[in-house]
């Protein structure tokens, strides 16, 4: 076992790079060999993760299962839980599929009172593309579409598909992509209860923009808050959120444009309006996704961030920020070698940490163990 200490932050972890330790080894939750899809046959690449602890304590784990190794590729979502944090996890099941359309960017959140889970993605039509001339706006059902789909048995089974298109995809958007990851539900101040999801949406043009989509209704109806301001050379893409400790929420996205670095913005009023987006000079960004999770550290609150830190997606690095992301306390490479796309939840007193080792076929879990973390 390998023990990083940096300024205090302790966190038990196993190196890439070496042998997995018999207490906290990585767990393969999707691997696409064996994951079989809908046509009979495995899928040919397993990515995008998202990782949710349920109130009652379940880990679900839901990715996209590829055809084939690329973007759209009549990818299905599939999803697998863990009812013992993560130390075991079930045979990985479909979640949902649309046949040879594309459902992608997986995005979990869950509704404390009801215990209802909403996995948003969004389709695209077969062969159809991110940048291959979808149309416009959310009235084509030909189009790129928002839709979830819910589980109120912990991610035992879910629901038919809901569309949401026509209450949150703008008008002028050509796509929209939820996270991926997990959206967030609030629990301090005046919107204490709103379920939020980020989203990144692009026009005619190729130019992306970040915006949340809220409900304070557990998820009846849903609405789109204000696109997040930003300068024309830096734009905004693949994105999460998190509570500060006053209420607000802390938005973390990955460059479509600009300086090679994480890209921030704040909302006061629960995501209906944002901050001018900035870049953050302590966070590099070798263009992929990262992700955050808030927490309690030594009784006061903390936002937690994930990325590869590297040249490349390499080097998974983990910042702990005391003052709501404007500032970065402590930074410790966890994942030394290839890191990609990752999702983070709290378990027990523990960080959960779902990911991809930079490949396009296999899925990861592995535990964090943080002893100035509370709840355990």
């Amino acid at each position: 076992m390998e023990r990083l200490i940096t300024l205090g932050l302790i966190l038990s972890v196993g190196l890439a790079a070496a042998p997995q330790p018999a207490e906290a080894p990585a767990v393969v939750v999707f691997e696409a060999k064996k994951v079989a899809s809908p046509k009979g046959a495995p899928y040919g690449s397993i990515r995008i993760p998202a990782l949710l602890a349920t109130v009652k304590g379940t880990l679900i784990a839901a990715a996209e299962g590829r055809d084939k190794a690329t973007d759209q590729a009549g990818n299905d979502l599939v999803f697998a839980v863990s009812k013992d944090q993560g130390k075991t996890w079930s045979k990985p099941a479909l979640a949902y599929e649309q046949g040879d359309d594309s459902c992608n960017n997986p995005c979990l959140v869950q509704d404390a009172k009801s215990g209802r889970v909403f996995l948003f993605f969004q389709t695209f039509p077969a062969g159809g593309k991110e940048f291959g001339g979808l149309p416009v706006g959310p009235k084509d059902p030909k189009g790129n579409r928002l839709k979830y789909v819910s589980s109120d048995d912990e991610g035992a089974t879910w629901s038919k598909a809901v569309d949401v298109s026509a209450e949150l995809k703008p008008e002028n958007a050509v796509t929209c992509a939820s996270g991926p990851g997990v959206g967030i539900q609030l629990q301090k101040g005046r919107f204490a209860g709103r379920l939020v999801i980020p989203f990144n949406s692009q026009d005619q043009k190729r130019n992306f923009v970040n915006w949340v989509a809220y409900s304070d209704d557990a998820g009846k109806t849903w609405k789109r808050g204000q696109e997040v301001p930003q300068e024309a050379n830096l734009q905004l893409n693949e994105v999460q959120v998190a509570e500060t400790a006053d209420g607000s929420l802390y938005l973390n996205s990955r460059r479509w444009k600009g300086t090679p670095l994480r890209k921030t913005s704040w909302s006061a009023d629960g995501g209906a309006t944002w901050s001018k987006a900035a870049d953050d000079a302590a966070l590099p960004e070798p263009t992929c996704q990262g992700c955050l999770l808030s927490a309690t550290v030594a009784g006061k609150p903390a936002v937690f961030f994930l990325n590869p830190a590297g040249k490349g997606r390499a080097n998974g690095t983990l910042r702990r920020s005391d003052d709501g992301g404007k500032t970065w306390a402590e930074s410790t490479l966890l994942f030394p070698g290839p890191f990609a796309y990752s999702s983070m939840a709290k378990v027990g007193a523990d960080i959960g940490v779902l990911y991809e080792p930079n490949s396009n076929s296999v899925v990861l879990f592995r535990t964090i163990t943080d002893t100035h973390l509370e709840g355990k």
